[in-house]
């Protein structure tokens, strides 16, 4: 069974942390099945762990030893065959993944234990004792598996009510739904044999060796987190999947009246991260160079740096509560940018801390399993060091310290990231690049098109700002990010062309779309 992951990114702990990865030079039942307790339990919500057998480690560094010592062959098949009885000794039942993964020319057992549903979990304390042996239930601490005792158990029983919502299942989800496509880029990005075996395997079998079903055999249901990943447009399950950017030319307190609405950013959640990006890099980067007087040193600066807005956007699509109908909202006004996202910090986070604005540490994560696949696809690291970077690229730029905001009953996270002080009011700059349909214009548009086009006029709107967003998006990417098909999408294309609403620049692989203003 191929791993979701590379395994050369678990040997040298890239993507994933190291505390959720355990080296074994051989096969020990014991001491093994107390750390598959352990991740199966996942007391911080980290997503669970790897155990890779075959492999030893350096005492002092921890760092897996290259070539591997690997495991015999002959001896694989009466591990697997162990396990099962094993496996039945975990209470509730509990079953690991494994897999047999090649390296350095020696075989090694990779054994996935995802974070449990049915936690407490609870095993033998040796669980090759014929007689039985007493029950404890083990945590993760460090690179260590424990007993949990005392305040602590009494916690890890409490999580028996708390599955983080990206893990629950999803009856409205179908098999359809998934985006083969979307799976496949993933599990190429991140290195697994899998993507492979994307067209000679069936889709449910892929995603149930990932782990993305849940429930009993007669009720088989999808989880949450495979419709963010990997479907067009998870907002049919999760309203106003989306972000929105607004955009205030004098201040939003100078002149709330005066705005003028931006792109309104859809797909699935990696998606919405990238294209969001894309944009604002576009739009809001730009790069200036101070002389100061006296002295022969130029000095290059960015309006914001882009490190500072990819960590606040990534988190705000991560730790966003998908049970709200609200988008993330990013506002720009002439001094800084607001990124906001529904759902505040855990309670395990102080108002001290988030008044000082400098490091957020969470126990508990709303979307453990989310924040996994987006680790994996380096788009965020998820060591609580989102909010330390983003000081320190503004502070190497010359910018103003962020700022962080939450309610009293913890509904909203709000960032505000300063521009640079001698960038200046870019705002009018950015109308200027935005050949966007604005709300402003957005009627008489309407208006105009309801006469010229034998399709729907929504549709063409639709279509203008999918392509503002990205100039180079395709006619089946419209069709999946409207809901249209592709053959209505081509007709409303051909129209807007003929209209001199739109051009095409370049060749049809390598060219892009772009918006005539009148």
């Amino acid at each position: 069974m191929a791993l979701a992951i590379n395994i050369d990114d678990l040997l040298n702990k890239q993507r994933i942390e190291s505390n959720r990865i355990e080296f074994k030079k051989g096969w020990n039942p014991v001491s093994i099945y107390h750390s598959v307790c352990a991740f199966a339990n996942d007391f911080d919500d980290l997503g669970g762990g790897y155990i890779v057998v075959g492999v030893d480690t350096d005492d002092k560094t921890g760092v897996a030893i290259r070539p591997v010592e690997g495991i015999p062959i002959e001896e694989i098949d009466d591990i697997l065959q162990d396990m099962v009885g094993y496996n039945n000794k975990i209470a509730p039942y509990y079953m690991p993944r494994t897999s047999t993964e090649e390296v350095d020319g020696k075989t090694v057992l990779v054994i996935w234990c995802p974070a449990g549903i049915n936690r407490p979990y609870s095993v033998p304390e040796n669980v090759t004792a014929k007689n039985g042996s007493k029950e404890y239930f083990y945590i993760r601490s460090g690179t260590s598996s424990i007993i949990a005792k005392g305040e602590v158990l009494d916690e890890l029983r409490e999580l028996a009510s708390r599955v983080p919502f990206d893990e629950r299942g999803n009856p409205d989800i179908r098999l359809e739904d998934i985006s083969a496509l979307l799976l496949r880029e993933y599990l190429v990005k991140v290195g697994s044999k899998l993507a492979s075996e994307i067209n000679v395997r069936p889709l449910q079998e892929i995603l149930e060796q990932m782990d993305l079903f849940v429930g009993p055999k007669e009720n088989r249901m999808l989880r949450n987190v495979a419709a963010m990943m990997f479907c067009e447009n998870p907002s049919k399950f999760f309203k106003r999947t989306q972000v929105e950017i607004v955009y205030f030319p004098e201040g939003r307190l100078n002149n709330p009246s005066n705005l003028y609405e931006g792109a309104v950013i859809t797909g699935s959640v990696p998606q919405i991260i990238d294209r969001t990006l894309e944009y604002l890099k576009r739009m809001l980067v730009m790069q200036s160079i101070i002389k100061p007087e006296n002295d022969y040193r130029s000095r290059k600066f960015y309006t914001y740096p882009y490190q500072a807005l990819e960590e606040s956007v990534t988190n705000s699509l991560y730790h966003r509560d998908y049970r709200e109908w609200e988008p993330v909202v990013i506002t720009v006004e002439p001094d800084s940018i607001t990124i906001q996202n529904v759902g505040g910090p855990d309670r395990s986070i102080s108002a001290a801390d988030i008044s000082r604005c400098e490091i957020l540490v969470s126990k508990r994560y709303r979307n453990r399993r989310l924040g996994e696949y987006l680790k994996e696809l380096d788009m965020t690291e998820g060591r609580s060091t989102g909010i330390p970077t983003i000081q320190n690229v503004l502070e190497n730029n010359g910018s103003p310290r962020a700022t962080v905001v939450t309610d009293e009953d913890r509904t909203f996270f709000r960032i505000t990231i300063p521009c640079h002080e001698a960038a200046g009011n870019i705002i009018a700059d950015i109308a200027n690049k935005d050949a966007s349909v604005k709300a402003s214009r957005r009627g008489a548009l309407k208006t105009a098109l309801q006469t010229a086009l034998q399709t729907a006029p929504e549709t063409a709107l639709q279509i203008l700002e999918q392509i503002q967003i990205n100039p180079k998006v395709t006619m089946t990417d419209l069709a999946n990010l409207t809901g249209y098909s592709r053959r209505w999408v081509a007709q409303t294309m051909k129209q807007l062309q003929e209209l001199n609403v739109i051009k095409r620049v370049g060749s049809t692989k390598t060219g892009y779309w772009e918006i005539i203003a009148k």
